[in-house]
């Protein structure tokens, strides 16, 4: 396996595995992937990287956001990862969340920062394994 940058080259495995992690409902609430262009135009160029086997093939990908363009939150970003179901459970995920840390903080970003739903549990504990901690749990308060 092999950690590269996201280019357009590897949109379309991409945004597959973004819509086969949708449709498990477990990751987002999100219901379809969006084009290209729109993940292209949100996503931060300096902290999206892939995950490929040999043949070039994408096992999962990671990318970031800013959560806020006010200029205090300039070192906080959110982030996704997705692994493709067939990879899971090879170090994927964890080789994504290494590579997004070492991008991050080689530009000062001290705050990286994700919404995990509860029943995904594979994805709390590679997050805890990596070394994130949870912060809280949001509660729905509608009747």
């Amino acid at each position: 396996m092999k950690i590269a940058a996201m280019t357009v080259q590897h949109a379309a495995q991409v945004l597959a595995i973004y819509q086969l992690g949708i449709d498990e409902g477990q990751a987002t609430f999100e219901t379809a992937a969006p084009t290209w262009s729109s993940f292209d135009t949100a996503k931060l160029p300096a902290h999206r990287h892939v995950a490929l086997d040999d043949t070039g093939q994408v096992l999962g990908w990671v990318a970031a956001t800013a959560v806020s363009d006010r200029c205090v939150y300039v070192g906080v970003v959110e982030h996704s990862v997705y692994v493709h179901p067939g990879t899971r459970r090879h170090e994927v995920g964890y080789a994504l969340l290494q590579a997004l840390i070492t991008s991050t903080e080689a530009v000062g970003i001290w705050t990286i920062q994700s919404g995990i739903f509860p029943e995904n549990t594979a994805s709390l504990a590679l997050h805890t394994r990596t070394g994130f901690r949870m912060m809280g749990c949001r509660k729905e308060t509608r009747h």
